[in-house]
């Protein structure tokens, strides 16, 4: 089955005019240690809604930025540049639902231990063995047993022996404390309903001086209850959207250093000359006028939903 879904990519600019919410709801789900242990109180409609929509999405052979029906696919995938899925099957190249390029971004080295949250079907942890080659080691975590398998058929098809996949949440990472030089994330932690437990987990994982790299949708205001209630917009990396002073605050509070938040402009243009970007408005604007608008954002009546760059430190 080949059926095509609304994109990450599709969704890398949507504007939402209309009254804006005054108060900002919390984005933190009900997680809480208890004797070491990690409790989930009401594990929450998000995960179940986000593990369905994904696990079919897996089964069904589909991708997020392009079609990938099979090896002899077009190459279509606008993320990354062409030379770093050189090599690839196509079909493994088009599988995935982010929203940029973590892995260029990390500017990683050989031999360093790189985790990816929300592996999906294992695009970037491919891409991220390459670069730490034979003396480094990738570790995939994600929450869908279908996922899990795509990407363990996936690596054994490639004969990548430098990557592993682990099921498991990242609010609770089944990967031990600092243990690892580089965290990886493509428009994964939006769809978590507890983002503060993802951090600060991520703040434990990493080794002193650690590096995270992340790709991620970021809106211009808190969101409404309302927003964050809609399931089907948490699924499409909406509802779960943190505003630019909540991803930083967050980063922060977790313990991280030289933390910095940008709109991926490049990711941006790229969907729009592709005609993948989504536009939500009620009058017509041309692409510049849309880049003027994410310049100024604040000033907005409505929402904008952009791909932005994250990176921040562990201390040494």
């Amino acid at each position: 089955m080949n059926k095509k879904n609304s994109s990450t990519a599709q969704k890398a600019v949507q504007e939402n005019s209309g009254e804006v919410a005054q108060e900002a709801n919390s984005c933190c789900g009900s997680l809480r240690r208890t004797t070491g242990q990690l409790e989930r109180r009401d594990p929450s409609s998000v995960h179940k809604a986000v593990q369905e929509h994904y696990g079919k999405w897996a089964e069904e052979n589909d991708t997020c930025c392009g079609q990938a029906g099979g090896a002899d696919e077009k190459l279509d995938n606008i993320l990354y540049p062409q030379e770093l899925l050189a090599g690839l099957p196509t079909d493994i190249a088009n599988f995935t639902a982010g929203s940029g390029d973590p892995i260029s971004v990390a500017g990683l080295k050989p031999g360093e231990v790189v985790l990816d949250l929300g592996s999906g079907g294992g695009l970037d942890c491919y891409l991220a063995a390459r670069q730490v080659g034979a003396t480094g080691h990738v570790i995939g975590v994600d929450m869908t047993p279908e996922m899990i398998r795509r990407a363990r058929a996936s690596a054994e098809r490639l004969a990548v022996r430098n990557v592993e996949f682990r099921e498991g949440y990242l609010e609770d990472l089944p990967v031990e404390a600092s243990s690892v030089d580089v965290v990886v994330s493509n428009c994964v932690i939006n769809l978590s309903p507890d983002k503060l437990r993802v951090f600060a987990e991520v703040f434990r994982v990493l080794k002193p001086g650690g590096r995270l790299s992340v790709s991620d949708i970021v809106t211009n205001r808190p969101l409404s209850a309302d927003k964050r209630a809609d399931r089907e917009e948490w699924c499409g990396c909406v509802a779960g959207a943190l505003s630019h002073k909540e991803y930083v605050d967050a980063l922060t509070g977790a313990g991280f250093v030289d933390i910095r938040v940008s709109p991926n402009i490049e990711m941006i243009e790229k969907a729009m000359e592709s005609g993948l970007a989504r536009v939500e408005s009620n009058k017509k604007l041309s692409n510049e006028e849309i880049l003027e608008h994410i310049r100024n954002w604040d000033n907005l009546e409505g929402y904008m939903f952009t791909p932005h760059t994250i990176t921040a430190r562990k201390p040494a």
